[in-house]
C-alpha cells in the first residue's frame, strides 16, 4: 500500500502527501479532543460528554455554563496550548540537532526558565504575571547563551547538546542557590511552581499563549521544508538553496519561545518535549521532523496526564507534572538503552 501520494492542484502546484503521517495527525488531534472533553467533565461535579458539547456551544444550563466555560475549559485550553508548545518545541531542537536527546529538557531550557521565575518569587516577591514573564526571559536569555556558545562556524549537533547540558548544571545550581536565600513562604511557592501544574489556571494565561501558537505555529510550518532539508547535512542545504543559519537560528529562536512561553503558563512540565516527537516519529515512521504530529502529539499527552493526575490516584491530585517526569523518565531509560544497542551513544 502506498503511503505518499503527490496531488495537483487546478494551479499546477504538486504536493506529496504521506497519506500515514496525515492519519496519525488527525487521529492525534481527535484523541487530545476527546480526551479535553472527558476532563472537562471531570471533577467533583460531574458533567457527561454529551452536556459538555452542549454547553461549549452555548446550550449548557447556568451552573453547567459557570463551570465549564469559566472553572475547566481555561485549564484544558492551557493543557493543550502548553503540550501543543513543548511538543513542537522538542521536535525542533531534536531535528536541528539531529540527536533525540536534544530536547529542552535536556538542553537546560526548562531550568533557565524556572531560574527566571525563582528570581521573580526570590528577590521581587513578584505576582504570578511577574513570575510568568521572569520565565518567559529567563528561557530567552538561556536559549541565547547556548546558541552563542555552541557557535563555531555554524551550529552543530552534539555541540549543541553538550553545551545545553553543561548550562543546565550551572542554572541548576544557581536555582539550588536562589531557593536557599529564600524565606520559607517564598521557597513553598517556589517549589509548587517548580513541580509543573495546571492547577488554577485561568482566560489570563489561556490568551497570551494562544497568541503566541497563532503566530509561532504557522511560522515553523512554513520553514519545515529547509529544516527537513538541513537533516541531510549543511552542504547538502546549501546546495539545494536553503540558507542554512538563517533558518536555523529562525527556528531556534521559534522553539525557545514555545518552549519559555510553556513554561511560564504552567511550570516546568518535564519529559513532553522529549517524548512526544519520538512518539509521533514512531507512528508516522516517517523520517522527517515530523512537525505536526509531534505538535498533537504534546497536547494528547499532556491532557491525558492532566486526567490522569485528577483521577489515577484516588482521592490524592497530583500536579501534571510529577505524572509526566516519572512516565519520561521510564521512557528516557527506554530510549537510551535502545541508543546504546544500536550503536548511536
Amino acid at each position: 500500500m502506498k503511503t505518499n501520494r503527490a496531488v495537483r492542484t487546478p494551479g499546477g502546484l504538486s504536493v506529496r502527501l504521506d497519506v500515514r503521517a496525515l492519519t496519525v495527525v488527525v487521529l492525534l488531534l481527535l484523541a487530545a479532543l476527546t480526551a479535553s472533553v472527558v476532563l472537562i467533565g471531570t471533577g467533583d461535579f460531574p458533567i457527561s460528554a454529551g452536556d459538555v458539547l452542549r454547553t461549549l456551544v452555548g446550550e449548557g444550563d447556568p451552573g453547567q455554563e459557570f463551570i465549564v466555560t469559566e472553572l475547566r475549559l481555561p485549564r484544558v485550553l492551557v493543557g493543550l496550548l502548553v503540550g501543543a508548545s513543548l511538543g513542537l518545541g522538542g521536535a525542533l531542537f531534536q531535528s536541528v540537532s539531529r540527536n533525540p536527546l536534544g530536547s529542552p529538557d535536556v538542553l537546560g531550557l526548562g531550568q533557565g526558565a524556572t531560574a527566571g521565575a525563582l528570581t521573580m518569587i526570590v528577590l521581587f516577591s513578584g505576582s504570578a504575571n511577574q513570575v510568568a514573564l521572569g520565565a518567559l526571559a529567563g528561557g530567552l536569555v538561556t536559549g541565547f547563551a547556548i546558541y552563542a556558545l555552541a557557535w563555531k562556524r555554524g551550529v552543530h549537533g552534539y555541540r549543541l547538546v553538550l553545551v545545553g547540558i553543561g548550562v543546565s548544571a550551572i542554572v541548576t545550581a544557581v536555582n539550588g542557590y536562589l531557593l536557599t536565600k529564600s524565606d520559607i513562604v517564598d521557597a513553598a511557592r517556589a517549589v509548587v511552581w517548580m513541580t509543573g501544574s495546571l492547577d488554577g489556571r485561568d482566560w489570563d494565561q489561556v490568551w497570551p499563549l494562544l497568541a503566541l501558537c497563532a503566530v509561532l505555529v504557522p511560522l515553523v510550518l512554513a520553514n519545515s521544508r529547509g529544516l527537513r532539508m538541513m537533516e541531510m547535512g549543511d552542504d547538502v542545504s546549501y546546495a539545494l538553496g536553503v540558507r542554512v543559519e538563517r533558518v536555523r537560528l529562525l527556528l531556534m529562536l521559534a522553539a525557545v519561545l514555545l518552549t519559555a512561553s510553556a513554561t511560564a503558563a504552567a511550570g516546568p512540565v518535564s519529559f513532553v518535549a522529549l517524548t512526544a516527537p519520538q512518539l509521533a516519529r514512531r507512528l508516522t515512521r516517517s523520517p522527517g521532523p515530523n512537525l505536526a504530529a509531534s505538535l498533537c502529539m504534546g497536547a494528547a499527552l499532556l491532557v491525558t496526564a492532566d486526567w490522569a493526575s485528577q483521577r489515577a490516584f484516588g482521592a490524592e491530585q497530583l500536579p501534571v507534572g510529577v505524572v509526566t517526569g516519572v512516565l519520561g523518565g521510564v521512557y528516557l531509560l527506554w530510549l537510551l538503552v535502545t541508543e546504546r544497542k544500536a550503536g548511536r551513544i
